[in-house]
């Protein structure tokens, strides 16, 4: 089970999450080498390149290498200076300081009108950045002057900051012409895209000159790779032999080959992250749209069961949306208000709906049977699919039609945000502030929104906007009000954690929601 963490991995959708300190692999030197090259498996292709236009994990911790944002979070939950060398925020206004001498992988300055352009962009709904709303408030309008960047929110957005630290920068050459980020890039990060061949692999190689990276890192710095690959390998085992072997530096494997790595003495670097999120499709047509469908098949499944399963046996409870630390509010919003495991109660909410069995077992209302289809990423694995198999066996012995299908992360996406062809989906949102998932749980369905359940719960959406009236942590008692009431009607069922580890050989980094570029150091 390989699942990145970003905003939907599929989403890990992550965000700006924390996974500790540096680790490295057992054998070889401790001391920085110079001029090695840094490879890296993941479990999916990204798709196109627009660090602006998919919220895959995949990409996201891509874009990482080539695109900067305007401020960056430690660990610690500190906001530190990337391009912006100092910012205010008072009330609904935020200031930026565009710091001087910072050039694109062109040769181009970036400067503040450039950020303009950029928030400008997201910030359009007709572009559909899955951004909006996430990462940028909805109706924020940006203008610069000189060297600074004045933002004006339309209402008040308590983690703007740790909003805008994930939101990458794109050039004035991408922002003219959108079509050439598809398949290369055009930003200020420590990297530039050399090579790209889908569904194989991606080569970066390193910017010299480089000295605005988070909290002013630059790559001057010994260890640092001089290049780095991206492989696609889908296949958790394979991707654990060729970290055994030396072939790849870094994986993330979570289920029985990551024992098997732990067990070779491997150092791994450890991100808590949500993976079991349940969602319902309740668009029009799907009997996922029905509430009493919907509480029926959440009270069929033993959420301990699955948890156990999806992390093969390593994970926790989920406790709250906002999972990758350092989290904007601490403590659990889940425990005690999910339906209960009850398949007897499942089956008479069943019946009072009208959802009668027929001879073969299976359940119809109207003539129409109750069949569902459970789409899920297939980058989990084994432990996916283990899990997946529970799912359909415990819905079936209620009466349901069920089946589960694998797809990669960009299938994934394609489904629930275009085709809409699912009932039931797996998707696990990974952020550190609850505000990011708004737009995943209100407002315009998709494709016209982000919104892909078509998600429309009153009782979340009045306790989340008073949420967003508070500055900060103040607000976390109505956010977990908010998650609770959508909890409670069974609209997603969150029902996993796990600490998701990227196991090292022969280099020593850091993770922050995904690798963080300046820290990795090779190893001698």
């Amino acid at each position: 089970m390989r699942p990145l963490i970003a905003v939907l991995a599929l989403i890990g959708l992550a965000g700006c999450g924390a996974g500790g300190g540096g680790g490295e692999a057992g054998g070889g030197s401790a001391a920085p080498a110079a001029g090695k090259t840094f490879t890296l498996d993941i479990a999916s292709d990204p798709g196109a390149l627009d660090p602006q236009g998919s919220a895959v994990s995949a990409l996201f911790g891509m874009t990482q290498y080539a695109y900067d944002s305007l401020v960056s979070v430690a660990a610690d939950g500190t906001i530190q200076p990337q391009l912006a060398s100092a910012w205010t925020a008072e009330g609904t206004t935020l200031t930026f300081d565009i710091k001087s001498g910072v050039t694109c992988a062109d040769g181009a300055p970036f400067t503040a009108q450039t950020v303009v352009d950029n928030l400008t962009y997201v910030g359009d709904p007709e572009n559909k950045s899955p951004f909006l709303g996430v990462y940028l408030p909805a109706g924020a309008t940006a203008t610069a002057s000189g060297s600074k960047v004045t933002v004006k929110l339309a209402a008040p957005a308590p983690f703007a900051l740790n909003g805008l630290s994930n939101l990458a920068m794109v050039c004035d050459a991408g922002m003219k012409n959108r079509a050439s980020l598809k398949a290369a890039t055009n930003g200020t990060g420590p990297y530039v895209l050399t090579e790209a061949v889908p569904s194989d692999h991606y080569t970066y190689t390193l910017r010299e000159g480089y000295t605005w990276g988070p909290g002013g890192a630059t790559t001057a710095e010994k260890g640092m790779p001089a290049k780095v690959v991206v492989r696609i390998v889908a296949n958790e085992t394979t991707a654990a032999n060729e970290l055994l072997s030396g072939t790849v530096n870094a994986v993330q494997v979570i289920g029985p080959d990551a024992d098997r790595l732990t067990g070779a003495g491997l150092k791994s670097v450890g991100t808590q992250a949500l993976v079991g999120l349940q969602w319902y499709n309740q668009g029009k047509g799907h009997p996922t749209a029905d509430p009493a469908v919907r509480m029926a098949l959440t009270q069929a499944l033993d959420l301990k069961q699955l948890q156990v399963a999806i992390t093969s046996g390593k994970g926790a409870p989920a406790t709250q949306f906002a999972t990758l630390a350092p989290s904007g509010c601490a403590g659990d919003a889940v425990t005690g208000h999910l339906p209960a495991f009850d398949a007897a109660a499942a089956g008479t909410a069943l019946d009072t709906a009208g959802w009668t069995k027929g001879a073969d077992g299976v359940r119809a209302k109207d003539g129409k049977p109750l069949s569902v289809s459970l789409i899920y990423d297939s980058g989990l694995g084994s432990a996916g699919s283990g899990a997946a198999e529970l799912a359909v066996a415990a819905w079936k012995a209620v009466g349901v039609e069920a089946k589960a299908v694998a797809q990669n992360q960009t299938q994934l996406s394609g489904t629930v945000f275009g085709t809409g062809d699912w009932d039931v989906a797996w998707v696990p949102l990974n952020v550190s502030t609850p505000d990011q998932v708004m737009p995943f749980l209100s407002g315009p369905a998709a494709p016209k929104g982000t919104n892909f359940a078509a998600i429309d719960n009153d009782g979340y959406l009045a306790a989340a906007t008073k949420a967003m009236g508070a500055n900060g942590a103040e607000g976390c008692p109505d956010w977990f009000a908010a998650e609770q009431a959508l909890y409670q009607a069974a609209d997603v069922v969150p029902f996993a954690n796990s600490v998701v580890p990227t196991f090292l050989k022969g280099v020593e980094l850091d993770v922050v929601g995904s690798i963080v570029p300046t820290s990795i150091r090779m190893l001698g």
